[in-house]
């Protein structure tokens, strides 16, 4: 059983670096393709629980407390002689990576909804994914300016496919409010500082726009509640919405640290019963009843965005890209 969990977990930093880090940070592609051929960094992680054997969440901790270690070897030895402190953090902490860009993907829907809306996220972290209309978004033939505030707001850019159907203003949100395991106080430096690591080494200017969003999101103070997704706490939060906003609950990245199916399956079926409008952008593997008719990806590591079960369009995990589906049914 040993050897059959150990080849699993290999198999799962083999996917990451191939799938995920592969053209996005050549030093996180080097390092946990290394780990999957590595008995002893696999043994360090299989004595964590499950859900806290994620690449990224060994990534960030190894980096947060000693800094971007230039190769595997290195990172190897850093490890090696600081496993407790190393696996403390890890116990302490989980990714909650929050990328702000994401809501790039997102508003091509939002646009199309009924206005004004009611936002409830899932999994919302610092709550960066509720503050969509502060941004600003470069679609390449269409950008929309962020809303004028006292200090500058980011510019995500998005490369969408021609049949994208662009927004042409931002959506009018009224009324936001957001559900975390941990929520994390954009203004608690330290904290912010947990969120800036779990950005990948080379991408210098994706951590300059998520530095960007925590003033955004430390000025406005979005709500974001304490509180388990397969709890009470996400149906009390969205009767808290205004009846005349359409209600809109959704999760980025969120579900797929919910490892047991029945769990999702269940939180799926509930989420349904909110409101009228239900946005999933997930990995494929988490609900893989919403891929049906999807056809592939067109490129390894996509997430699929699905709006109440139904596949829109495939994105790239940080929000950079979108691959138009269909048109959701609203």
């Amino acid at each position: 059983m040993a050897d059959e969990e150990r080849d699993r977990l290999a198999a799962r930093y083999r996917r990451f670096a191939e799938d995920e880090a592969r053209g996005r940070s050549p030093s996180y592609e080097a390092i946990t393709s290394a780990i999957a051929d590595d008995r002893a960094t696999l043994d360090f992680l299989l004595s964590l629980p499950d859900d806290k054997r994620q690449p990224n969440l060994l990534l960030a901790a190894l980096r947060h407390l000693f800094g971007t270690q230039p190769d595997w070897d290195r990172f190897r030895a850093t490890l090696m002689a600081n496993a407790e402190a190393i696996r403390a953090l890890m116990m302490a902490r989980a990714t909650q990576t929050n990328e702000p860009a994401r809501c790039a993907v997102l508003l091509p829907i939002l646009a199309r909804l009924p206005q004004p809306i009611a936002l409830v996220e899932v999994g919302a972290s610092a709550g960066l994914c509720l503050l969509p209309d502060f941004y600003g978004y470069d679609y390449g033939r269409r950008a929309l300016a962020p809303r004028p505030l006292s200090i500058d707001a980011p510019m995500f850019p998005c490369a969408a496919s021609a049949d994208t159907p662009l927004p042409e203003a931002l959506p009018f949100i009224v009324w936001r409010a957001g559900l975390d395991l941990s929520p994390i106080d954009a203004a608690d430096r330290a904290q912010a500082a947990w969120l800036e690591t779990l950005v990948w080494p080379e991408q210098t200017e994706r951590a300059a726009r998520l530095r960007s969003a925590l003033k955004v999101v430390a000025l406005q103070k979005p709500r974001v509640d304490q509180g388990d997704l397969l709890g009470d706490k996400l149906a009390e939060l969205c009767a808290l919405a205004p009846k005349s906003a359409t209600l809109v609950v959704f999760h980025t990245a969120a579900l797929g640290y919910v490892a047991d199916r029945a769990q999702r399956q269940r939180f799926a079926a509930s989420v349904r019963t909110l409101g009228p409008c239900w946005i999933a952008n997930e990995s494929p593997r988490v609900f893989p009843e919403h891929a049906e008719g999807a056809g592939e990806p067109p490129t390894a590591g996509q997430f699929l965005m699905a709006v109440n079960g139904a596949p829109v369009a495939w994105t790239d995990p940080h929000g950079a890209s979108l691959e138009w589906i269909a048109d959701p049914v609203l």
